[in-house]
This record gives C-alpha cells, sequence and structure tokens, in this order.
C-alpha cells in the first residue's frame, strides 16, 4: 500500500496539471463565444473574479480558520499586486487580444508562457540552472523547442485540414481576410502583454504561497482584489447599464464557469503544485491547452485548423516533455521525498543566506545542496 501511495504522490502533480488544461481549453471557447455574443471583456471580468470570490471563501473560512497566517502589509500588497497582474493585465489584454484574432491563435501565442516564466524565474534566481547538468540543459532546450513550435504555429499556416464538421464554403480560404492583418498584429502585441503579466502572476505567487501558506484563502482574497479593481476599470470603461446585462446564454455561463474553474480552482490548484514543483512546472504544461483548444474551437466555434498546427503541436509536444523531464530531475536530486515526510515544503530558489526571516538557510545532506525555510513549520493561472 505504501509504494501504491508512494506512486499516486508522484503523479498527483501531473495528473493535476493535465486537468488544469482541460479546464483552461473550456475557458478559451467559452469567453470567445460571449464576445462574440457582444459581452463586455470588462464586465466578464468582474463577474468572473466576483463569482470566483464568492465560491471559495466558505471554503476558506471553513477549512483553513486554524491554520489561516495573519496578514502582514508585505502579503497585503503581494495579493494586490496578484490581483492586478492576472484579473486586470492578464485577462483585460488577453480577451481584447483574442476578440482582434481567435481562440486557437491566443493559445498558440500563449505557450511562450513556459519560457517567460522561466527567464523571470532564472533572473530572479528561483530557478535553479547549471549549464553543465543535463537536467538544467533539458529545461533551456525544452523552453526555446516549445517557443519554436509556438513560432511554427503561429507564422506558418500551410494548407487547411478538412475536419468532418468544418465548413466546406470556408475551406478555400482563411478565416479571417487580408484587411484584418492590423488587427492581428496589434492583437498578437495584446496577447503577448497578457503573457508577460500571467508569467509574472505565476512567479509572485509561488513567492507568496510561502509567507501566506493558506492556498485557499490566498486563492479567494486574490479573486476578490481583482473584483474590487477590475470593478473600478470597468464602471469607468462600460458606463450604460447595457453593458452589465446578462442572460440565460453564454453571457451568464461564461462567468460562471471562469469564475469557478478558471480562477478558483485554478489557482488553488496551482497555488499546492507550485509549493512542491515551483512556476516553471506549472506553465510548462500550458502547450497542451493549445491542442485541446485547437479541436475544441474548429468543431464549437468552427475555426479552421491549418497544417502548421499540427506540426506545431508535435515541436511544442517534444518542448514540454524536456522542460518536464528537466523538473522531475531537479525534484529527484533535491531529495524532496525526504523533505515532505517532515511536512517542509520545496523551495525552487536558493538564495543566499541573511539575517531576515524571509530568507533560506541552505542544508547539506548526502553532499547534495537542498534549500529549506529558515525556522520551517507547517504552514500559489489564465485567461
Amino acid at each position: 500500500m505504501e509504494g501504491v501511495s508512494g506512486n499516486i504522490q508522484k503523479i498527483r502533480p501531473y495528473l493535476l496539471m493535465i486537468f488544469l488544461q482541460f479546464g483552461a481549453a473550456g475557458t478559451y471557447i467559452v469567453i470567445m463565444a460571449t464576445l462574440n455574443q457582444g459581452q463586455n471583456r470588462y464586465v466578464i471580468i468582474v463577474y468572473r473574479n466576483a463569482i470566483a470570490a464568492l465560491v471559495l471563501a466558505p471554503f476558506a473560512l471553513f477549512f483553513e480558520r486554524k491554520v489561516r497566517p495573519k496578514m502582514t502589509l508585505s502579503v497585503f500588497w503581494k495579493i494586490m499586486l496578484l490581483g492586478f497582474l492576472e484579473p486586470i493585465l492578464d485577462q483585460g489584454f488577453g480577451y481584447l487580444g483574442m476578440n482582434m484574432t481567435s481562440a486557437t491563435y491566443t493559445s498558440a501565442i500563449m505557450n511562450v508562457l513556459p519560457s517567460v516564466t522561466f527567464v523571470i524565474a532564472w533572473i530572479l534566481r528561483m530557478e535553479r540552472v547549471t549549464i553543465v547538468e543535463v537536467r538544467s540543459q533539458a529545461k533551456i532546450a525544452g523552453t526555446l523547442v516549445a517557443l519554436a513550435g509556438a513560432l511554427v504555429m503561429t507564422l506558418y499556416k500551410g494548407p487547411l485540414i478538412p475536419l468532418p464538421w468544418s465548413n466546406p464554403d470556408q475551406l478555400n480560404g482563411n478565416t479571417k481576410s487580408s484587411q484584418d492583418h492590423n488587427h492581428w498584429v496589434a492583437g498578437t502585441l495584446l496577447i503577448l502583454l497578457a503573457c508577460v503579466a500571467w508569467s509574472c502572476f505565476y512567479v509572485l505567487q509561488s513567492i507568496t504561497i510561502k509567507k501566506y501558506p493558506a492556498d485557499l484563502s490566498l486563492a479567494a482574497l486574490i479573486c476578490l482584489s481583482g473584483a474590487v479593481q477590475s470593478t473600478a476599470v470597468a464602471l469607468v470603461m462600460e458606463r450604460h447599464s447595457s453593458g452589465w446585462a446578462v442572460g440565460w446564454d453564454a453571457r451568464l455561463f461564461a462567468p460562471l464557469y471562469t469564475g469557478v474553474v478558471s480562477s478558483g480552482l485554478t489557482y488553488y490548484v496551482q497555488g499546492m503544485v507550485m509549493k512542491t514543483r515551483g512556476p516553471v512546472f506549472v506553465t510548462a504544461f500550458n502547450p497542451l491547452c493549445m491542442i485541446l483548444v485547437a479541436l475544441l474551437a474548429s468543431f464549437i466555434l468552427h475555426e479552421q485548423i491549418h497544417f502548421g498546427c499540427v506540426i506545431g503541436g508535435a515541436v511544442i509536444a517534444a518542448g514540454l516533455y524536456m522542460v518536464v523531464w528537466g523538473k522531475g530531475k531537479d525534484y529527484e536530486v533535491s531529495g524532496l521525498p525526504n523533505l515532505e515526510k517532515n511536512s517542509l515544503q520545496e523551495l525552487p530558489i536558493i538564495t543566499k543566506l541573511g539575517d531576515n526571516d524571509h530568507k533560506l538557510a541552505s542544508s547539506t545532506t548526502d553532499g547534495i545542496n537542498t534549500t529549506i525555510p529558515a525556522g520551517a513549520n507547517r504552514h500559489i493561472s489564465g485567461l
């Protein structure tokens, strides 16, 4: 039984991240359908985060009433910044860019997320890289390969793939006409800005969860912060009451789905995974979302799939495997299974020693460097 339990613990982060990618793929489809119906994107963001906060709050209050740490000014400002980075910048720019392009195109561009997150985490010394080590080489090469696959999918379309459910009238040309080129360029830039904001959110979330290790509470507070800030923005951008209306269609389903799945569950689950695997591991699974979106969008939204999508997807899958393999080796070498038995969490960062209690103390076991919190005790996603 111990062997089975150990195997489940090993594969659980992978299963959780795959589950999140299915949820994220649904988000692209639902949001695109809602935007096509004319719903204001600022209002969608408000409803999404408000619903997520309302759903998470009762669970956080009940399950974490005894373990919730004291709120400090530093944690408060981190939560406010998290609410600005993802709900405001990422969702705001991402929805606008998606409206100018398509759901499939947006999910493809968003695959630069692991590369951007890896670079940011590397700069901040949150990701340990030693060029001579094979696992570090795999992480670097994997991010570059995944980025190359996304570029192939974006720049090379190739012939259309005649799917059984495709619209025959659209198989002789692109879904977007040539006069929309300027919109696609602007949309791409907006999506890239959203991607940078999302990467910063992942990195800051992994830092904050160590200071405020109450997963549900932190997720609820991030959603509440995003709801408050997005409301202020929406009131300025949408002053007509008709823009806030919802109906028994995608305008109602979109906030419910994205609020519960994309914001609430995603913030909570990715927070749990980040505590042991770090932000790069979490973002490495995003290419799976692109493949799911391409299939769902072609079936539901009748978006066309080009041959370049297949080639890019295969390249991205190869890069994904390399990054995950490198992170898996990091997990094994750092001796985390032993740390977890003592209720210690992995820290994907090695920093210099200091007197402040928020810095890390270094420990050496069997000749292997690991990092643990000083005075450690028992006690985080996108569009």
